[in-house]
Parts: structure tokens; C-alpha cells; sequence
């Protein structure tokens, strides 16, 4: 989490893969969903506005389910922020993605 919030999502993204795959707990789709946030980040500052949308679209079906606070993680605001990317994409359109205003990502905050 400390990559993500340092703006190194493909980074993050690896290590959050790591550890998806050894937790066999429900909570584990808590690493997919800050994983797949991440990389759709990733893909807004490539520039790949398909990428993105796509990536924002997929991960409400792991980050839907989890409740507001997930393992000292604020689910409810990292889904806010992502909702907001998505909007803010959108209007943009694939031909203006360039001038997304990363200013909008937020880090992911705990909470207790």
C-alpha cells in the first residue's frame, strides 16, 4: 500500500499480486481491488484511456462486495475515488485523456 500511495502503482501492483495469492481468506479480494485501482491509475498516466475505463470498470466486482473498512483500509473512500477518476475519465474521452489532472488520485488511507 505504501507504493500505491507513493504513486508506484505498477510496482504495488506486484506486490499486491504476491499477496492475493497466499491469502485463501474472503478478505483477499481487498488486494485485488487496491491492484486493479492501481493499475488503472497506471494506465491513465500511460495514456491508455481504454485500458483504464476498463480496469475501473472491473473492480467493482472485488471492491463492491467489501465492507466500508477492510483490514484498516477505508473501502468506502478508495471506491469514491476510484467513481471520481471514472467520471472525470469519461467526460474526457479518449482523446483528451491526456489532460487528466492526476491531482484526483488519492492515496489509500486506514482508518480503524
Amino acid at each position: 500500500i505504501a507504493l500505491f500511495n507513493q504513486g508506484e502503482y505498477y510496482k504495488c501492483h506486484d506486490a499486491l499480486e504476491e499477496a492475493w495469492k497466499q491469502d485463501q481468506s474472503p478478505a483477499r479480494e481487498l488486494y485485488r481491488g487496491i491492484l486493479q485501482v492501481g493499475i488503472a491509475y497506471h494506465q491513465i498516466l500511460r495514456g491508455n484511456y481504454r485500458g483504464a475505463i476498463k480496469m475501473l470498470l472491473r473492480l467493482r466486482q472485488w471492491l463492491g462486495p467489501l465492507p466500508p473498512v477492510c483490514r484498516g483500509v477505508n473501502i468506502a473512500k478508495l471506491r469514491q475515488n476510484a467513481a471520481e477518476v471514472q467520471a472525470i475519465l469519461t467526460e474526457l474521452g479518449p482523446e483528451r485523456v491526456g489532460e487528466f489532472d492526476t491531482a484526483v488520485f488519492q492515496p489509500i488511507e486506514y482508518t480503524s
